[in-house]
């Protein structure tokens, strides 16, 4: 169990970091590209483990809390700085593209991501099950809980593509089937199966016989496929604008569910449920399906650094445009006091889900 724990903690922790440095990377460039001045490039939060180098402006720094990373500018903090090169001196245009450039990057990380698996390593995908109903056409062709169905008569299907293992079986009822087998020994088999006929299959009785009611199906995946850089550029387009859709969706609930039920558990899960699900992946669909959720936690990090809420960037570019509107009516001591209570509550918030997190977890559930 604590060997558990730790790898899980170990991978979020990898996992998230190198994203946020990513994240801050962003910021970073654009700053450099705009002139601002850049004084500290960090890889982890202070306190500072060593320094990496210096390029005679910026320090690049390690630093010994290793979730994420962070910029230091010139006049980040509001500051009407004497030098010319202060991001508080900058135009407003600039301002915002160097703030709005870290979700960018997290944005070209999911492509990217999504786009390589698409183009060199995408997994095929078959079906492991847990029950087999007792008179059903698996049960009779010798099938055991625990088997995986990986082609119907040859049929494999890749993790991008249409349709399934089940839709397949449902396209071919009253027929005979050739089901490639993997056993729970790891050995394949091709079994022949005659599957029900239409007037057999009713809401507790499928085609083949088995069930994922009690014990849920689970995806089996194996095998790589490949296919050519353009339709793979957009299959990774396609999966980022998915998975950011799907991310607001589950804010939008979220937001519902704190209204309406606040003792509830939220529809999302906090860092340790990340952790968890993550090193869950690693073991159980290895290396491709993980870099395939990281894909998935990048678009999450654009989507709330997005979101117009002080401290992240979002707020900070609602501010922006604020004072551009009402000029010196926002003293700096209110923006300060605004990020200040906005930190509070977001963290707040994370203790809040994480707690949800560990009772679901020692309660026996993921």
């Amino acid at each position: 169990m604590m060997d558990t724990v730790l790898s899980s903690v170990f991978f979020f922790i990898v996992a998230l970091g190198i994203l946020i440095t990513i994240h801050e990377f962003g910021h970073f460039l654009t700053a450099r590209l705009a002139r601002i001045r850049v004084h500290e490039f960090g890889i982890g939060f202070p306190p500072r483990a060593r320094v990496l180098g210096s390029d005679g402006e910026t320090l690049y720094t390690l630093n010994w809390l290793p979730i994420g990373g962070f910029v230091k500018l010139e006049g980040e903090d509001g500051d009407a700085a004497d030098d010319p090169r202060s991001f508080a001196r900058a135009r407003l245009p600039v301002k915002l593209v160097i703030l709005v450039a870290g979700v960018v990057m997290n944005l070209i990380v999911s492509l990217v991501i999504f786009t390589l698996i698409a183009w060199l390593a995408t997994p095929f995908i078959g079906l492991r099950f847990h029950e087999v109903q007792a008179g059903s056409p698996a049960a009779a062709a010798g099938l055991r809980p625990g088997d995986a169905i990986l082609a119907v008569d040859g049929r494999r299907h890749e993790f991008f593509g249409s349709g399934g293992v089940l839709p397949d079986l449902r396209a071919s009822i009253g027929q005979t089937v050739t089901l490639t087998i993997e056993r729970v020994d790891g050995t394949t088999e091709q079994i022949p199966v005659t599957l029900r006929s239409a007037d057999q299959i009713d809401a507790k009785h499928g085609p083949l016989g088995i069930s994922g009611d009690a014990s849920p199906f689970q995806a089996r995946f194996y095998g790589s496929y490949s296919r050519d850089l353009p339709s793979a550029i957009g299959i990774g387009a396609s999966e980022t604008v998915r998975w950011f859709g799907v991310i607001l969706g589950g804010l939008g609930d979220l937001a519902r569910q704190v209204v309406n039920d606040p003792t509830a558990a939220p529809p999302v899960a906090g860092p340790i449920g990340i952790a968890t699900q993550i090193a869950d992946i690693f073991f159980g669909a290895g290396l491709v399906m993980t870099l395939y959720v990281a894909g998935i936690l990048s678009a999450n990090l654009a989507l709330v650094n997005a979101l117009p809420f002080p401290p992240l960037d979002g707020g900070r570019m609602f501010m922006l445009l604020l004072k551009s509107i009402f000029g010196t009516r926002i003293s700096l001591r209110a923006e300060r006091m605004t990020y200040f209570v906005g930190f509070i509550f977001l963290f707040a918030f994370l203790i809040w889900v994480t707690g949800f997190d560990i009772v679901r977890i020692l309660s026996g559930g993921s």
